[in-house]
């Protein structure tokens, strides 16, 4: 593990290579699982205040899968998720372009309609962030739906924790990604 700050990040996620490969996966990950995309509490409610904003954007399923459930529910583990569809193993606030999974909320913000991008641990994905009371872990989640994106990591030789620039700086900000930059240099 590297300590930045009251960060451990594992070193599977300097070593290991990714690079999401949307024109294989299609997005699975927005569409397979046990349950929703995790939340933090105070993404909660960001998730209220914009869903009028996103909700155009959303699938039939989606908005009633959200009128009935909430835009956030406990899963079957005790953790705030996003609602999945039917019970179904996909997010509600998942849409589709061209067969290729897409965030109703994402397509909100990069329309200028919100400002909040996506729950942190989507754009994070596949890492996964667990919060301690005093600590923070990064590890790198691995699933048998992105061996593609690993693939193309691997040619193009882009570790994990520098594909996931963008997220690392939006949760941990510009300082401490610089330092996980430093610590990574001296490995």
């Amino acid at each position: 593990m590297i300590e930045i700050g009251a960060v451990l990040v594992s070193e599977e996620l300097v070593k290991e290579e990714f690079v999401c490969n949307l024109g294989k996966c299609r997005g699975a990950c927005c569409i397979e699982g046990d349950a929703g995309a995790p939340l933090q509490r105070d993404e909660l409610s960001m998730l209220d205040a914009i869903y009028p904003k996103v909700r155009p954007y959303m699938t039939e399923k989606g908005i009633a899968t959200v009128e009935e459930q909430g835009t956030h529910v406990i899963d079957a583990d005790g953790d705030l998720t996003t609602p999945c569809v039917d019970g179904d193993k996909a997010c509600a606030y998942v849409t589709w372009e061209n067969g290729i999974t897409k965030c109703a909320i994402e397509k909100a913000y990069e329309r200028g309609e919100i400002n909040w991008r996506k729950p942190i641990s989507c754009h994070l994905y596949p890492i996964r962030a667990t919060a301690y009371p005093e600590f923070d872990v990064l590890h790198y989640d691995r699933w048998n739906i992105c061996r593609t994106a690993c693939s193309l990591g691997r040619e193009l030789k882009v570790p994990v924790y520098a594909f996931l620039k963008e997220p690392l700086i939006r949760k941990y900000g510009q300082k401490w990604y610089q330092e996980l930059e430093e610590s990574v240099a001296l490995l």
